[in-house]
Protein backbone atom coordinates (compact mmCIF):
# COMPACT_ATOMS: atom_id res chain seq x y z
CA UNK A 1 0.00 0.00 0.00
CA UNK A 2 1.25 3.31 -1.29
CA UNK A 3 1.04 6.88 0.35
CA UNK A 4 2.51 8.16 -2.89
CA UNK A 5 0.98 8.81 -6.44
CA UNK A 6 2.37 6.77 -8.91
CA UNK A 7 5.18 6.06 -6.47
CA UNK A 8 7.16 2.95 -7.78
CA UNK A 9 7.17 4.53 -11.55
CA UNK A 10 8.37 7.97 -10.20
CA UNK A 11 12.17 8.77 -10.79
CA UNK A 12 13.94 10.28 -7.62
CA UNK A 13 14.13 14.08 -9.72
CA UNK A 14 10.30 13.05 -10.68
CA UNK A 15 9.17 13.24 -7.00
CA UNK A 16 11.16 16.02 -5.94
CA UNK A 17 8.99 18.74 -4.36
CA UNK A 18 11.55 21.52 -5.69
CA UNK A 19 10.78 20.94 -9.29
CA UNK A 20 7.68 18.83 -8.95
CA UNK A 21 4.77 20.76 -11.49
CA UNK A 22 2.21 18.65 -9.57
CA UNK A 23 1.01 19.06 -5.80
CA UNK A 24 -0.86 15.82 -4.76
CA UNK A 25 -2.94 16.44 -1.80
CA UNK A 26 -4.68 14.01 -0.26
CA UNK A 27 -8.16 15.00 1.70
CA UNK A 28 -10.14 12.14 3.40
CA UNK A 29 -13.23 14.66 4.21
CA UNK A 30 -16.40 12.87 4.94
CA UNK A 31 -18.41 15.40 6.75
CA UNK A 32 -21.93 16.01 4.96
CA UNK A 33 -22.44 13.33 2.69
CA UNK A 34 -26.79 12.48 1.64
CA UNK A 35 -26.67 9.09 0.95
CA UNK A 36 -23.67 6.35 0.49
CA UNK A 37 -20.84 7.21 2.69
CA UNK A 38 -17.16 6.15 2.13
CA UNK A 39 -15.06 9.33 0.46
CA UNK A 40 -12.77 9.46 3.49
CA UNK A 41 -11.24 6.25 2.27
CA UNK A 42 -11.00 7.78 -1.29
CA UNK A 43 -7.71 9.37 -1.02
CA UNK A 44 -5.96 6.47 0.53
CA UNK A 45 -7.62 3.97 -2.32
CA UNK A 46 -6.40 6.52 -5.10
CA UNK A 47 -2.92 6.62 -3.72
CA UNK A 48 -2.53 2.69 -3.58
CA UNK A 49 -4.03 2.02 -7.39
CA UNK A 50 -2.21 4.59 -8.83
CA UNK A 51 1.09 2.90 -8.09
CA UNK A 52 -0.13 0.20 -10.69
CA UNK A 53 -0.67 3.27 -13.70
CA UNK A 54 1.60 3.00 -16.54
CA UNK A 55 3.43 6.04 -16.95
CA UNK A 56 2.57 6.39 -20.37
CA UNK A 57 -1.33 7.99 -20.72
CA UNK A 58 -2.71 9.12 -23.42
CA UNK A 59 0.44 9.42 -25.62
CA UNK A 60 2.72 10.66 -23.41
CA UNK A 61 4.05 10.18 -20.03
CA UNK A 62 2.77 13.17 -17.39
CA UNK A 63 4.98 12.55 -14.59
CA UNK A 64 7.94 13.42 -16.45
CA UNK A 65 6.42 16.99 -15.25
CA UNK A 66 7.36 15.58 -11.73
CA UNK A 67 4.51 14.71 -9.20
CA UNK A 68 4.95 14.97 -4.94
CA UNK A 69 2.43 13.77 -2.72
CA UNK A 70 2.14 16.09 0.72
CA UNK A 71 0.60 14.33 3.70
CA UNK A 72 -3.35 14.66 4.18
CA UNK A 73 -5.04 17.34 4.64
CA UNK A 74 -6.27 17.53 8.99
CA UNK A 75 -10.12 17.16 8.20
CA UNK A 76 -11.38 17.81 12.26
CA UNK A 77 -12.97 20.63 13.52
CA UNK A 78 -15.31 23.21 12.03
CA UNK A 79 -15.57 22.55 8.22
CA UNK A 80 -14.78 26.78 8.08
CA UNK A 81 -11.43 25.90 8.91
CA UNK A 82 -10.83 22.61 7.05
CA UNK A 83 -11.84 24.65 4.12
CA UNK A 84 -8.86 27.20 5.09
CA UNK A 85 -6.29 24.20 5.95
CA UNK A 86 -6.88 23.29 1.79
CA UNK A 87 -7.15 26.80 0.89
CA UNK A 88 -3.81 27.61 2.27
CA UNK A 89 -2.18 24.19 0.77
CA UNK A 90 -3.13 25.32 -2.84
CA UNK A 91 -2.33 28.72 -2.28
CA UNK A 92 1.21 27.77 -1.58
CA UNK A 93 0.99 25.07 -4.26
CA UNK A 94 0.48 27.97 -7.17
CA UNK A 95 2.45 30.58 -5.67
CA UNK A 96 5.37 27.88 -6.27
CA UNK A 97 4.42 27.46 -9.82
CA UNK A 98 2.74 24.28 -8.96
CA UNK A 99 -0.71 22.69 -9.77
CA UNK A 100 -2.35 21.33 -7.02
CA UNK A 101 -3.93 17.97 -7.28
CA UNK A 102 -6.83 17.49 -4.57
CA UNK A 103 -7.66 13.63 -3.83
CA UNK A 104 -11.27 13.55 -2.22
CA UNK A 105 -12.83 13.35 -0.04
CA UNK A 106 -16.65 14.75 -0.59
CA UNK A 107 -17.05 17.62 -2.75
CA UNK A 108 -17.58 20.17 -0.44
CA UNK A 109 -13.56 20.81 -0.22
CA UNK A 110 -13.71 21.87 -4.19
CA UNK A 111 -14.32 25.42 -2.15
CA UNK A 112 -11.56 25.23 0.07
CA UNK A 113 -8.96 24.22 -2.66
CA UNK A 114 -10.17 26.84 -5.32
CA UNK A 115 -10.23 29.77 -3.01
CA UNK A 116 -6.84 28.73 -2.43
CA UNK A 117 -5.90 28.83 -6.02
CA UNK A 118 -7.68 32.35 -7.01
CA UNK A 119 -5.56 34.06 -3.65
CA UNK A 120 -2.64 33.13 -5.13
CA UNK A 121 -3.60 33.51 -8.52
CA UNK A 122 -5.30 37.30 -8.18
CA UNK A 123 -7.01 36.83 -11.15
CA UNK A 124 -10.25 35.19 -12.81
CA UNK A 125 -11.01 31.70 -12.64
CA UNK A 126 -13.41 29.42 -14.06
CA UNK A 127 -14.18 26.08 -13.07
CA UNK A 128 -15.11 22.98 -15.43
CA UNK A 129 -17.57 20.76 -13.59
CA UNK A 130 -17.83 17.08 -14.35
CA UNK A 131 -20.60 16.02 -12.21
CA UNK A 132 -23.98 13.85 -12.05
CA UNK A 133 -25.01 16.93 -10.11
CA UNK A 134 -25.15 20.83 -9.90
CA UNK A 135 -24.37 21.43 -6.50
CA UNK A 136 -26.00 25.12 -6.08
CA UNK A 137 -28.41 24.99 -3.62
CA UNK A 138 -28.00 27.34 -1.17
CA UNK A 139 -27.41 25.53 1.86
CA UNK A 140 -27.96 21.25 2.51
CA UNK A 141 -29.41 20.33 5.99
CA UNK A 142 -28.29 23.67 7.28
CA UNK A 143 -24.72 23.42 6.25
CA UNK A 144 -23.25 26.03 3.33
CA UNK A 145 -20.32 24.14 2.97
CA UNK A 146 -21.95 21.42 1.85
CA UNK A 147 -21.05 18.95 -0.98
CA UNK A 148 -24.76 19.95 -2.55
CA UNK A 149 -23.91 23.55 -2.23
CA UNK A 150 -20.41 24.09 -3.02
CA UNK A 151 -20.61 25.65 -6.49
CA UNK A 152 -22.97 28.15 -5.01
CA UNK A 153 -20.91 28.95 -2.92
CA UNK A 154 -18.06 29.42 -5.62
CA UNK A 155 -20.36 31.21 -8.07
CA UNK A 156 -21.34 33.49 -5.10
CA UNK A 157 -17.76 34.72 -4.72
CA UNK A 158 -17.64 35.65 -8.25
CA UNK A 159 -15.99 32.00 -10.07
CA UNK A 160 -17.65 30.99 -13.36
CA UNK A 161 -18.92 27.75 -14.17
CA UNK A 162 -18.70 25.26 -17.24
CA UNK A 163 -21.06 22.21 -16.12
CA UNK A 164 -20.91 18.84 -17.67
CA UNK A 165 -22.60 15.72 -17.44
CA UNK A 166 -25.28 16.56 -14.92
CA UNK A 167 -28.96 14.80 -14.69
CA UNK A 168 -29.88 15.37 -10.85
CA UNK A 169 -30.85 18.32 -9.91
CA UNK A 170 -33.68 20.43 -8.20
CA UNK A 171 -35.78 23.67 -8.99
CA UNK A 172 -33.68 25.58 -6.79
CA UNK A 173 -30.59 24.93 -8.85
CA UNK A 174 -32.58 25.05 -12.04
CA UNK A 175 -32.90 29.04 -11.07
CA UNK A 176 -29.66 29.20 -9.76
CA UNK A 177 -27.99 28.42 -12.80
CA UNK A 178 -29.99 31.33 -14.53
CA UNK A 179 -29.20 33.53 -11.60
CA UNK A 180 -25.37 32.87 -11.85
CA UNK A 181 -25.29 32.45 -15.50
CA UNK A 182 -23.97 29.11 -15.44
CA UNK A 183 -22.66 27.13 -18.42
CA UNK A 184 -24.22 23.86 -18.87
CA UNK A 185 -24.82 20.58 -21.07
CA UNK A 186 -26.54 18.04 -19.26
CA UNK A 187 -25.74 13.94 -19.71
CA UNK A 188 -29.01 14.01 -21.54
CA UNK A 189 -27.67 16.09 -24.68
CA UNK A 190 -23.59 14.55 -24.08
CA UNK A 191 -24.58 10.96 -23.92
CA UNK A 192 -27.76 10.62 -26.60
CA UNK A 193 -25.85 12.37 -29.07
CA UNK A 194 -22.25 11.53 -28.46
CA UNK A 195 -20.45 15.14 -27.98
CA UNK A 196 -16.87 14.45 -27.03
CA UNK A 197 -16.22 18.47 -27.50
CA UNK A 198 -18.07 21.63 -26.25
CA UNK A 199 -16.85 24.85 -26.37
CA UNK A 200 -16.51 27.13 -23.50
CA UNK A 201 -18.83 30.40 -23.63
CA UNK A 202 -17.05 33.41 -25.49
CA UNK A 203 -15.37 35.39 -22.03
CA UNK A 204 -14.75 32.48 -19.84
CA UNK A 205 -11.24 33.20 -18.06
CA UNK A 206 -8.45 31.97 -19.06
CA UNK A 207 -7.42 30.52 -15.73
CA UNK A 208 -9.77 26.86 -15.46
CA UNK A 209 -9.81 24.55 -12.58
CA UNK A 210 -11.25 21.18 -13.35
CA UNK A 211 -13.50 19.76 -10.50
CA UNK A 212 -14.21 15.60 -11.36
CA UNK A 213 -17.13 14.34 -9.36
CA UNK A 214 -16.66 10.48 -9.98
CA UNK A 215 -20.29 10.02 -9.86
CA UNK A 216 -20.15 12.17 -13.18
CA UNK A 217 -19.77 9.40 -15.14
CA UNK A 218 -22.46 6.04 -15.51
CA UNK A 219 -22.70 3.58 -12.51
CA UNK A 220 -21.39 0.97 -15.14
CA UNK A 221 -18.36 2.40 -15.11
CA UNK A 222 -18.30 3.92 -11.71
CA UNK A 223 -20.39 2.42 -9.00
CA UNK A 224 -18.13 3.11 -6.34
CA UNK A 225 -19.55 6.65 -5.46
CA UNK A 226 -22.54 8.08 -2.71
CA UNK A 227 -24.94 8.41 -5.29
CA UNK A 228 -24.64 7.05 -8.56
CA UNK A 229 -26.95 8.52 -11.06
CA UNK A 230 -27.46 6.47 -14.37
CA UNK A 231 -26.98 7.75 -18.13
CA UNK A 232 -24.18 9.50 -16.99
CA UNK A 233 -21.00 9.90 -18.83
CA UNK A 234 -18.07 7.24 -20.38
CA UNK A 235 -14.88 7.35 -19.18
CA UNK A 236 -13.23 8.83 -22.67
CA UNK A 237 -16.14 10.89 -23.50
CA UNK A 238 -15.10 12.79 -20.02
CA UNK A 239 -11.46 12.98 -20.91
CA UNK A 240 -12.15 14.79 -24.09
CA UNK A 241 -14.83 17.00 -22.90
CA UNK A 242 -12.22 18.17 -20.16
CA UNK A 243 -9.18 18.27 -22.56
CA UNK A 244 -11.36 20.18 -25.10
CA UNK A 245 -12.11 22.44 -22.42
CA UNK A 246 -8.54 23.61 -21.70
CA UNK A 247 -7.21 24.02 -24.87
CA UNK A 248 -5.99 27.56 -25.24
CA UNK A 249 -6.50 27.80 -21.34
CA UNK A 250 -4.38 27.49 -18.31
CA UNK A 251 -5.49 24.56 -15.68
CA UNK A 252 -4.51 25.88 -12.42
CA UNK A 253 -5.84 23.31 -9.99
CA UNK A 254 -7.54 19.84 -10.47
CA UNK A 255 -9.54 17.89 -7.85
CA UNK A 256 -11.00 14.24 -8.05
CA UNK A 257 -13.67 13.91 -5.74
CA UNK A 258 -16.53 11.35 -4.34
CA UNK A 259 -14.65 7.99 -4.72
CA UNK A 260 -16.27 5.42 -2.18
CA UNK A 261 -14.06 2.44 -2.26
CA UNK A 262 -15.85 -0.99 -2.18
CA UNK A 263 -14.20 -3.52 -0.36
CA UNK A 264 -12.86 -6.30 -2.76
CA UNK A 265 -13.61 -4.43 -5.90
CA UNK A 266 -10.17 -2.07 -6.90
CA UNK A 267 -11.05 -1.86 -10.47
CA UNK A 268 -13.21 1.48 -9.37
CA UNK A 269 -10.01 2.82 -6.97
CA UNK A 270 -7.81 2.49 -10.52
CA UNK A 271 -10.56 4.56 -12.56
CA UNK A 272 -10.30 7.26 -10.57
CA UNK A 273 -6.48 6.92 -10.17
CA UNK A 274 -6.21 6.91 -14.38
CA UNK A 275 -8.07 10.02 -14.34
CA UNK A 276 -6.09 11.82 -12.28
CA UNK A 277 -3.27 10.93 -14.03
CA UNK A 278 -5.19 11.59 -17.12
CA UNK A 279 -5.99 15.23 -15.80
CA UNK A 280 -2.77 15.66 -15.28
CA UNK A 281 -1.83 15.11 -18.97
CA UNK A 282 -4.91 17.18 -20.23
CA UNK A 283 -3.04 19.91 -18.27
CA UNK A 284 0.19 19.82 -19.42
CA UNK A 285 -0.83 19.51 -23.02
CA UNK A 286 -2.96 22.56 -23.22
Amino acid sequence: MSDIFLDSELTEFERDPVTAKFTVIPMPLERTVSYGNGTVDGPAAILTASDQLERLCAGFEPCRAGIFTEQPVDCSGPLSWVMERLADRTEAAVKKGRIPVTLGGEHSLTYGAVTGVTRALGEPVGIVQIDAHADLRKAYLGERYSHASVMQLLAESGVQLAQFGVRALCQEEVDRRAEWKVFFVDAEELVTTGLHAVDLPEGFPQHVYVSFDVDGLDPSEMPATGTPVPGGLSYLQSMHLVAHALAGRNCVGIDVVELAPIDGQAGWDFTAAQIAYRLMGAALKF
